[in-house]
């Protein structure tokens, strides 16, 4: 496949992997550029020695490209650029706060800038800031959202209405057919967050993993959407008893690494899209990423027949 996203990114599918705090590291992000994706490091953890040997490791894990998200309202430390930078990541992705802060250093020392947004406001701020594209999330996808959610399926083609920058569709994305309705509403990629979660190389707990595996439709719940930002999480104990809450659930989040790694499902809150219920099994990101493509090119034929 070959298009503006492609070319730019220097990847062979227009798919990315989201930027999932404590997953999104080597073991995965390698896995996906592997595949011909584009792997994202995280920084949403905060865990920045760590995140710094996991870019470290990307190099002995792959020779394909791969990126880093800077996830602002969780990374506080301004010098973040500058090791980025200094790290030789060419595409960064910035999300939970203003477009502005670090997309004009970026971009002066030849970085590719995407900014993650949930409306069309941030969309169009975002591109006066000079982002070279956008990550369009809609409200259905897992971890941290708008407190006013929209669907993709009304984000993505209100978005691409106004704007002519490349963009990726996030929300409801697992497969060839969501990437092909993504693509017909005005997207140049995708990225998969959920169904990276529960693949193979995931770092995650299989308990986690079966969880998605084992979710209906209707097993995820929007939190904390008083507050800002709001979660989409897996139904669970702790996300049940959380979701009439009034007060700011993350004094409630719990112990993620319990939960990830420990497989307590109700030590914390499990970040999940809707799309857990369309996912019926643990697979390798090799298999996933082939599929979507084949099945991404069995739809758009079928629709062109």
């Amino acid at each position: 496949m070959n298009n503006r996203l492609t070319e730019l990114l220097g990847v062979k599918y227009p798919i990315v992997q989201a930027p999932m705090g404590w997953i999104a590291r080597s073991q995965l992000a390698s896995a996906v550029s592997n595949a011909g994706g584009m792997g994202i490091i995280e920084t949403s953890s905060g865990e920045l020695d760590a995140v710094k040997d996991e870019i470290r490791k990307m190099r002995d894990l792959t020779d394909r490209p791969f990126g880093v998200n800077i996830a602002q309202a969780f990374v506080r430390d301004p010098a973040i650029a500058e090791f980025v930078i200094d790290q030789g990541i060419k595409f960064v992705t910035t999300s939970a706060g203003s477009p502005t802060k670090y997309t004009s250093v970026l971009k002066a020392a030849g970085l590719t800038v995407y900014h993650v947004v949930p409306t069309l406001a941030a969309a169009l701020k975002a591109v006066d800031a000079g982002v070279d594209g956008l990550v369009v999330e809609g409200g259905e996808g897992g971890g941290f959202k708008s407190p006013t959610p929209v669907s993709t399926m009304v984000l993505l083609p209100l978005v691409r209405s106004r704007v002519d920058v490349p963009i990726i569709a996030a929300g409801g994305i697992c497969d060839g057919a969501t990437m092909a309705a993504a693509f017909a509403m005005g997207a140049e990629g995708v990225q998969m967050g959920t169904r990276m979660v529960s693949a193979t190389e995931s770092p995650v707990h299989a308990n986690w993993k079966q969880a998605i595996v084992d979710a209906a439709e209707t097993d995820t719940l929007f939190l904390n959407q008083r507050h800002s930002p709001a979660l989409r999480a897996l139904r669970t104990d702790r996300t049940t008893a959380l979701v009439h809450a009034e007060h700011n659930v993350f004094a409630d989040f719990g112990d993620p690494q319990a939960l990830y790694f420990g497989g307590d499902m109700n030590a914390a809150i499990a970040l999940s899209g809707e799309v857990a219920g369309r996912i019926a099994s643990v697979r390798p990101v090799a298999e996933i990423i082939a599929d979507t493509i084949a099945e991404f090119a069995a739809a758009v034929a079928r629709l062109a027949g």
